[in-house]
């Protein structure tokens, strides 16, 4: 599955347009040109200048009287590519800011970023594509406060739904990345069953098929959700826009290490060098491609696939998030796909999850055909909204980075001071994304976090065991 160009049309990068003021088109990677495209979207005027050579884009943030050129994304060069940070901000106050360089543009690099800005650090942010382009576009979003409780993440987790709170109120995140509470729902679903649903009172009025057991596992106090995308697409313009994080597309060849210490940044492919006292490594499941960070531990990608389905009446589909267990009906065993409705009327679904090697580019992860079926096959079983007369607007599938302890891997790197890591954190890196940023921020900066206790997560953890 390639990337899917952005449009101002599409209803759920429109939310973010409109918010922050961007107007988005792609250029074909092989065409050259520049124009000027000027749209009324939600009683906005969205001015979009696009322009330069092969692969890029170009556009401007859209305010009454002023454009500011900021560079987006680069499709296809190999040359990497800066995004310019702001001219106020942090740095200005702060003479010899500590410079670290954060590789990754999922939500974990994007709230490190965030968070070492916001205490004064000059942060370069290196993206091997575009932020958010993998699982961290094409995940679900789902926010839970304690289903962590009794294991290693109890702490993060908690915490990290708390910021999420806090983030939504200083970000506008139910406008600008959807995020609101969710009542949860456990409901099994039979394929073959034509019964009609029990407990009809329990369920909301669009699951209208053959519900069994619906009982209630989240409350509005305790699950919510945010469009991955949009949040980390909007922490990252803020990073941008107020604390001058600048935001390089280019792939990491090397992590530069003098003397058991960093000695001078990252090489990006090509040869550029991105100065920095500090780096961060946030791979997700490409930290196995790296040897610095394979030579001691392993992650491997765990491949989901989900849909996107635009109900026609997506006014009738209201915020309750479904876990499943569903038989099908040649037999075999259950699976447990999630649904999740979005605030634009869009439904997610997701599920059929297995091991699998890890490209090397985002771009060149494939959807298994049967698995997409198979989601369909469950929107139709849950709801008559979600089958054939639902839009399909999405078929796709990512890799979650998985460990084989299962705890995510977050600190400094044995015997390389400075160079710190954070990946592994399964399925629930939306949800611990915040903390995991706050509290390496504090170790990067202060070298300790009371943000959250991170020694059962250290990378020393494996030292010894290979």
């Amino acid at each position: 599955m390639g990337r899917k160009p952005w449009a101002v049309h599409d209803k759920t990068l429109k939310m973010w347009f409109i918010n922050m003021g961007v107007g988005v088109i792609f250029q074909e990677p092989t065409k050259k040109f520049n124009s000027h495209v000027s749209e009324r979207v939600g009683g906005m005027s969205m001015n979009v200048v696009v322009g330069g050579g092969a692969g890029s884009l170009v556009a401007a943030f859209c305010q009454p009287t002023q454009y500011r050129r900021i560079c987006i994304s680069l499709a296809t060069s190999n040359q990497a590519s800066s995004l310019p940070s702001s001219s106020s901000g942090p740095m200005e106050q702060n003479q010899n800011p500590k410079r670290v360089v954060v590789c990754g543009g999922g939500v974990l690099g994007v709230c490190t970023a965030y968070f070492l800005a916001k205490k004064g650090a000059a942060v370069t942010l290196v993206e091997k594509s575009d932020v958010a382009c993998a699982a961290s576009g094409k995940a679900g979003g789902f926010l839970a406060l304690d289903w962590c409780d009794g294991g290693p993440v109890a702490s993060l987790a908690r915490v990290s739904f708390d910021l999420h709170r806090s983030l939504s109120q200083e970000l506008n995140g139910p406008q600008s990345y959807g995020y609101r509470p969710l009542t949860t729902l456990s409901v099994s679903f039979t394929e073959s069953d034509n019964r009609p649903a029990s407990a009809r009172s329990t369920l909301p009025s669009w699951v209208d098929g053959p519900a069994r057991s619906p009982r209630t596992i989240g409350t509005t106090e305790t699950t919510a959700q945010v469009h991955p995308q949009l949040f980390t697409r909007t922490l990252i313009s803020k990073a941008v826009e107020n604390h001058g994080v600048e935001v390089v597309i280019g792939k990491l060849e090397r992590v530069e290490v003098e003397e058991g210490r960093i000695g001078g940044g990252v090489v990006l492919e090509g040869g550029r060098v991105i100065d920095g006292d500090a780096v961060v490594l946030a791979l997700g499941p490409w930290s196995c491609k790296l040897e610095l960070l394979s030579s001691l531990f392993r992650v491997y990608g765990l491949k989901a696939h989900s849909i996107v389905l635009e109900p026609k009446q997506g006014s009738a589909i209201t915020p309750h998030a479904l876990f499943l267990s569903y038989s099908p009906s040649q037999g075999g065993r259950p699976i447990d796909p999630e649904v999740y409705p979005r605030p634009t009327g869009e439904v997610y679904l997701c599920g059929m999850s297995a091991e699998e090697e890890v490209p090397d580019n985002a771009e060149e992860v494939r959807c298994n055909e049967e698995s997409i079926g198979m989601l369909k096959r469950v929107g139709k079983t849950v709801s008559s909204h979600l089958g054939g007369e639902a839009e399909v607007k999405a078929e796709q599938a990512c890799f979650l980075p998985c460990t084989d302890d299962g705890v995510p891997v977050i600190g400094e790197m044995p015997g390389v001071k400075g160079c710190y890591v954070a990946t592994g954190h399964s399925c629930w890196g939306i949800l611990n994304g915040p903390a995991t940023g706050a509290a390496m921020a504090e170790l990067v900066m202060d070298g300790h976090s009371t943000i959250v206790d991170l020694k059962r997560f250290s990378p020393a953890r494996f030292v010894g065991l290979s």
